[in-house]
């Protein structure tokens, strides 16, 4: 029912070509595709430096474990 056919993108490309030029186009493109690349380039950066971050968080929470059982016994040799 509501799809776009092949025509009618051909209809829109050739108006869009009309109206901006083949060189303009050209420098927009070029331009979308950098700002594609360097987006994706900031996401893996990002991820990069959460996963070190979690890493980092999780060595010093390994730092900060209690063995409770040792406790319990230094308690019970306190109060005896």
């Amino acid at each position: 029912m509501g799809g776009i056919s092949i025509w009618q993108l051909v209809i829109v490309l050739a108006i869009v070509l009309l109206l901006f030029g083949a060189k303009k186009l050209r420098n927009v493109g070029s331009d979308l595709g950098s700002a594609v690349k360097g987006f994706k380039g900031a996401m893996s950066e990002g991820e990069e430096n959460l996963t070190k971050k979690s890493d980092d968080r999780l060595d010093a929470k390994a730092d900060e474990v209690i063995d409770v059982s040792a406790v319990k016994k230094e308690e019970a040799k306190k109060e005896s």
